[in-house]
């Protein structure tokens, strides 16, 4: 497995090695003392979720906050996303940076999203099967979430803003100076 840092401290693009012959492949898709290794922190997931969306669907800027401040291990079973952590930690030198990654079925890469981090994303393909780990359990009451399209942050989703789907809820997201802190 490579890991490499990104612009934004602790948030890694993971990139598996894939062994392939003409029976398909094989993965490691996840080793805990590996990944811990990689990341250069200890983080224990303690919780699974999966998504299915369509084409245009943004799901995102969302983050937990407090004692129920969560880290997540993303990935696309199947399908294509533009997945984005916003950097919401104040002491942070990249406060309000962003960094972007495509995850696909066909390229298999992961990300590190640690604590402090809002997260979204952006289906590219027909269909996306998102799939993620987390290290806290989800609370109600800790959501946190900021506007995707946030001018003091300047996300390019490089994606016609008229198609995408985005819920209700996600539409009236604060923008980062207004929303909820996530300490």
């Amino acid at each position: 497995m490579k890991f490499t840092e990104t612009k934004l401290k602790g948030c890694f693009i993971l990139e598996p090695k894939i062994i392939q012959d003409e029976r398909g492949y094989f993965m490691e898709s996840f080793n805990e003392r590996t990944f811990q290794e990689g990341v250069g922190q200890k983080v224990h997931f303690v919780q699974d979720n999966q998504s299915f969306s369509t084409k245009g669907v943004l799901r995102g800027m969302h983050y937990q906050t407090g004692d129920y401040a969560q880290a997540k291990l993303v990935r696309v079973l199947q399908g294509e996303v533009l997945d984005v952590a916003v950097d919401i930690r104040p002491d942070s030198e990249t406060f309000g940076q962003y960094e972007s990654v495509v995850l696909s079925a066909e390229n298999q890469k992961q990300f590190f999203v640690p604590r402090g981090f809002a997260h979204g994303f952006l289906v590219l393909s027909e269909t996306a099967t998102f799939f993620y780990k987390c290290d806290n359990f989800y609370n109600k009451e800790s959501e946190g979430g900021i506007i995707y399209n946030d001018s003091s942050i300047g996300i390019d989703w490089g994606f016609d803003t008229e198609k995408l789907i985005i819920s209700e809820k996600d539409m009236h997201l604060p923008m980062l100076q207004n929303a909820k802190k996530a300490w």
